[in-house]
């Protein structure tokens, strides 16, 4: 069987280069193994492993300019112009390096590319090389990285990984998450880690003061963490050294760093290096300080194989699989540098306990992670996808998996599942989520994601936060432990239980939730590895400062997951009498002062800050239909409070009615009239937005108080009219002059109409059907606790000329706006808002029709869009506003996505998968050349995944 490789950059120092090359030398003594490169960057290779295997180049960066490695006749002229232009194959978002030089000779390459199986090492190598290959050849990808959070550089995967025979993860994590998003157009998916590479290793002999790390000095890599941890502990460990290994553009950031921690002498920065297993017999301790993007790091296998203890961050994926906590290794919760050095700081005290680890480690990895047994699983699987090739399914089967990909969502994008940042669960704990699972007779309880949850298709976050509190809550109860709630700046719930009841509520909750699908996230954990755990596990767990009680909710689509982003956190607070030397940054004459009942915080913070005088309750708060204890600060009004009302308004047509079309087509002067940009369809398009805008409402944003929603004497079929938080406002019960100023088909007539809806707050949200809330928000997101409102800047400039005949409607508007408060104000306007809700004062609008009184009315009677009009809500409020004192700038995550450009429907994916953006908007280009149908596809596909569930406002709901 002849087995190719397909890398990008066989030359460099990567862990994907590594664990290529080490799988294809495991499988070469039985198969006719190559590897190509896409590109030549060095001379030699980095890796000596490189060097025993055949390796074929396709384009030499060695040589200026790069130029192919076959024989060619193309001259140097040729070449610079092919280098220069953007690779067609695969797109610059998803890889950069790529250009139509690589283009030509991939295509040349693997057109004709004579083997039996094709393996493929990252997403934008499988883009290109699944449309160009043979079709009796094998396509398997070895994905290195955990998809879900890569970002763009995994869109080609979701996108093409249906044209695949296999696709191969390193961690069950990423293969659960994959197998959701893809669903039946799934390839068959595998799991097969990295193995240990074959040959001696030396060992370390546990003596050493040395601490080992091998990363490359990027971004991601975070090796300023572990020079920070390690200044933390350098004066109580003074024989101790951080060397470190790799190059990358932070060397001179790293350089400075330990200059200004002074320790020039005890931290080396020493480059990359090919010979690590020497390096790995010297060390006594090694650090693994990356993100969210390892999958299973090789530099792990090794140092274990070497005998070397690990202190990781618990990421995503990865360490977690690969260190064994309290065995052969520390976990520590990701990105926290005090716990790192802590952790350090407990193996470099301990040599006894730094010695049993490094028995443990040789051990433990040689019987998890043998060459054998794992070349073993990569040659079942390349013989037998070879066998059956040519079987008339295999080809029927791709097809069919394409052509389910395509009608989920379009040719660039595809619904995905949420990821959660929690470590995967170990064995025994996947073990007792079965058992938990097959004792459920309601048949809702599902793995999603790794872990157990309840489908359901009709649970709102803001139900789902409340349902946290309350089964945490009554959990506590049932053993009589004391706790108060606590008011914080987070959307979640959070109870204070003094930290000498730790071990009965642990204990309480364990009882209380024992055999259910509900988990505690681990804060700060002593004895434990950090992140999830059946919440039945607690009892026992050790010392924790805090946990996180959740139980995972998933929608039938399985593209909403509500997890311990709803949360009830039990935080465990000590008293200040405890810490009277003033460790915690108090003295100790104030913890006396504050009495024996006075606590802090063991993290964060509430509303009333970090100490409290006691934890016995003194009132009560009202959450959903229940009470709970609390103390007298939190159940008054605070300063911060937003204690007003707040509405939302939506303007919106339905373009499929025949009546509203026939009193359109009266209006317009011709047929001339329905080519502006101004006047075309696209501008009252209805895709059923509407719908999942207002479920985006009642999913993030509850404290919305009622919505009213003004159309042209349309109402939506879903809409249930009885519901008593909406209103349906015609626009003849709006205008002052309807007979002058209806029918208008002009948005920013209308909008200058708003503040005469009758029973609307004076602080109200306006909306566009084509605006979302992405993720929870509170009333203090759009307006401070004094009444001033919120807007946000956009990075757009609004063009400093006069109005042009030319100017598109909006733009017009936006500088009739500027010349206007220039010439009230003296001052120039220069750029415009967010696409997201305006914040608006129904004042502050009724102020501007008075003191503007003839430039509003000609915009009020403007039927169509004209380069007269004032854009009253969308821009001049907010500058008004702020000239006159009521209104701030603020920041807000935003995004928006042109439906009508393909290159930005990739984004729809970004947004699903992160959930990210407090709000984004999904507009339409008037000049797109895309079908209507394609966009109809994927703003449908989207928007019933990112909003699943039913609104209250919908019939039936």
């Amino acid at each position: 069987m002849k087995i190719t490789y397909l890398l990008g950059w066989g030359d460099e120092m990567g862990g994907t280069e590594l664990a290529t090359y080490t799988q294809a030398q495991h499988l070469a003594d039985r198969h006719d193994v190559e590897v190509i490169s896409v590109f030549r960057t060095r001379p030699e290779p980095f890796f000596p492993e490189a060097r025993s295997l055949p390796v074929r180049y396709l384009v030499d960066r060695t040589a200026s300019p790069e130029r192919p490695v076959r024989a060619s006749r193309l001259d140097e002229a040729a070449c610079r112009t092919l280098a220069a232009l953007p690779s067609e194959l695969i797109k610059p978002s998803w890889e950069s390096a790529f250009d139509r030089l690589s283009d030509i000779e991939m295509a040349a390459a693997l057109t004709t590319l004579d083997t039996d199986v094709l393996v493929t090492t990252t997403p934008a190598l499988m883009a290109a090389a699944v449309g160009l290959v043979p079709a009796r050849v094998v396509t398997v990808h070895q994905e290195h990285r955990p998809t879900q959070r890569r970002g763009p550089s995994g869109e080609p995967l979701l996108l093409h990984a249906p044209r695949l025979d296999a696709l191969v993860t390193l961690t069950e994590r990423t293969r659960d998450w994959i197998a959701e998003s893809l669903g039946a157009t799934a390839p068959e998916l595998a799991v097969i880690p990295n193995a240990v590479p074959d040959g001696f290793r030396p060992r370390a002999d546990g003596e050493s003061k040395v601490i080992v790390m091998a990363a490359r000095l990027t971004g991601e890599k975070r090796v300023d963490h572990a020079v920070r941890a390690f200044a933390e502990v350098a004066d109580a460990y003074p024989d101790w050294t951080l060397r470190v290994f790799g190059g990358g553009h932070r060397e001179q950031h790293l350089r400075r760093l330990v200059d200004g921690f002074g320790l020039q002498d005890r931290v080396e920065l020493l480059g990359p290096c090919q010979d690590m297993a020497a390096e790995w017999a010297k060390a006594g301790l090694t650090l693994m300080t990356a993100g969210h993007n390892e999958a299973f790091p090789l530099v792990l296998l090794e140092a274990l194989a070497a005998g070397v203890p690990v202190v990781a961050y618990d990421v995503l994926t990865g360490p977690a699989e690969i260190v064994r906590h309290r065995v052969d290794g520390l976990l520590v919760p990701p990105g926290e540098i005090h716990e790192l050095a802590a952790a350090m700081s407990e193996l470099m005290g301990d040599p006894e306990t730094r010695r049993g680890y490094a028995h443990a480690a040789r051990e433990g990895v040689y019987a998890r992670f043998s060459s054998t047994d794992v070349t073993a699983r990569w040659q079942e699987l390349y013989s037998r996808l070879v066998a059956r090739r040519d079987a008339p399914e295999r080809l029927d089967g791709r097809a069919d998996r394409v052509a389910l990909g395509v009608a989920s969502g379009g040719s660039g994008f595809r619904p995905t599942t949420p990821y959660t940042l929690d470590a995967a669960p170990g064995a025994d704990e996947r073990a007792r989520e079965d058992e938990i699972a097959a004792a459920d007779t309601s048949g809702l309880v599902i793995r999603s994601v790794g872990r157990l949850a309840e489908r359901r298709d009709d649970v709102l976050a803001p139900d789902m936060t409340d349902w946290n509190l309350e089964l945490t809550a009554t959990a506590l109860e049932s053993k009589d432990i004391p706790y108060v709630l606590v008011r914080t700046s987070d959307t979640t719930h959070t109870l204070a239980v003094a930290d000498d009841e730790r071990d009965g509520a642990l204990k309480a909750l364990a009882e209380s939730l024992h055999g259910q699908p509900v988990y505690a996230e681990l804060i700060h954990p002593r004895d434990a590895a950090p992140g999830v755990v059946l919440a039945e596990r607690l009892d026992g767990i050790g010392e924790v400062a805090g946990v996180k009680v959740f139980k995972p909710v998933t929608t039938t689509t399985l593209s909403l997951r509500h997890g311990a982003g709803q949360s009830c956190t039990v935080a465990f607070w000590p008293r200040f009498a405890d810490d009277t030397d003033g460790t915690d940054g108090t003295d100790g004459a104030y913890a006396v002062a504050g009495g024996t009942d006075a606590r802090r915080a063991p993290f964060g913070t509430t509303l009333a800050g970090s100490e409290l005088p006691s934890l016995s309750p003194t009132a009560t708060l009202r959450v959903a239909d229940r009470t709970y204890p609390t103390l007298d600060v939190f159940a008054q009004l605070l300063i911060g409070d937003v204690d007003f009302p707040i509405d939302a308004v939506y303007t919106w047509v339905d373009d499929s009615d025949p009546e509203w079309h026939t009193r359109r087509k009266a209006a317009l002067g011709g047929p001339d009239d329905e080519l502006s940009p101004d006047h075309g369809a696209v501008r009252f398009r209805n895709r059923d937005e509407l719908r999942y805008s207002m479920r985006s409402l009642a999913m993030y944003a509850p404290w919305i108080r009622h919505i009213y929603l003004v159309t042209a004497g349309q109402t939506p079929s879903w809409l249930n009219e009885d519901h008593p938080d909406v209103t349906v406002v015609d626009h003849r019960d709006l205008f002052a002059d309807p007979d002058a100023a209806l029918p208008t088909f002009n948005s920013h007539s209308i909008e200058s109409q708003l503040h005469r809806i009758e029973g609307l707050s004076e602080h109200f949200l306006y909306l566009n059907d084509d605006m979302f809330l992405g993720r929870p928000t509170t009333p203090d997101t759009f307006f401070l606790s004094s009444g001033t409102a919120r807007f946000f800047w956009s990075t757009a400039s609004v063009p400093a000329l006069p109005v042009s005949p030319d100017d598109e409607g909006y733009l017009a508007a936006a500088k009739n706006n500027r010349d206007l408060l220039r010439r009230e104000f003296g001052r120039t306007t220069t750029h415009s808002f967010f696409h997201a809700p305006y914040a608006l004062h129904r004042s502050v609008l009724a102020e501007l029709t008075e003191r503007f009184p003839e430039e509003l009315a000609a915009t009020a009677r403007s039927r169509f869009r004209s380069n007269s009009d004032l854009a009253l809500v969308s821009s001049l409020h907010h500058h008004y506003a702020y000239l006159t004192g009521r209104a701030v700038p603020s920041g807000i995550a935003y995004d928006f996505v042109d439906i009508g450009s393909r290159a930005d429907h990739a984004r729809l994916g970004q947004l699903l998968q992160g959930r990210n953006k407090t709000a984004f908007c999904i507009g339409e280009s008037p000049d797109s050349d895309l079908a209507d149908e394609e966009m109809a596809l994927a703003i449908r596909s989207f928007l019933a995944a990112y909003f699943p569930v039913r609104s209250p406002y919908e019939r039936g709901a």
